[in-house]
């Protein structure tokens, strides 16, 4: 139906979804760090306000083929100032399937090591958090009372047993 740079709106029959143009994929990091785990946030225009998330990004936008893992361990670092001594594939999940076709792999990071201060590339306005894993839920809750939106993907760290380890 339409295509742009990094997005198609397809239909199939009578349903109408969206999916990644040219085959782009999307890394997630799920990064921990002595009991914090390691969130971002940043203006997201189609919400029209700041979102907690995971630190993300995407593969194969700016070169076709890139392996996910080196583009997980580029988004972290870019995003957060973090650094992975170990990087492990969780999977691949969806997050809509009801209205996009896009996956994104989650990637568990374990020894990190601060490198520099994230924020992302130029524009992006990255802000980067600890989060205590301890009281996580009031922590979210507390940052959803300030306006927050929170990535679905959050709900992980509240009961979806991928924090052990």
């Amino acid at each position: 139906m339409w295509e742009g740079r990094f997005i198609t709106a397809k239909r199939r029959g009578r349903w109408e979804y969206v999916g990644r143009a040219r085959n782009i994929g999307a890394a997630v990091i799920l990064a921990i760090d002595e009991g914090h785990v390691i969130l971002v946030d940043q203006y997201r225009v189609p919400l029209e306000r700041r979102c907690i998330e995971l630190p993300a990004g995407l593969i194969g936008d700016e070169q076709a083929g890139e392996d996910g893992m080196l583009a997980a361990t580029r988004e972290l670092e870019e995003e957060t100032g973090y650094r992975a001594g170990r990087l492990e594939n969780l999977g691949e999940f969806w997050s809509s399937p009801g209205m996009v076709s896009e996956s994104f792999t989650l990637y568990r990071a374990h020894h990190l090591v601060k490198v520099g201060d994230g924020g992302g590339v130029e524009g992006e306005g990255i802000i980067v958090h600890r989060a205590p894993l301890d009281g996580f839920a009031d922590w979210l809750a507390d940052k959803r009372a300030e306006g927050y939106a929170v990535d679905v993907k959050l709900l992980l760290l509240l009961g979806g047993g991928m924090l052990a380890a």
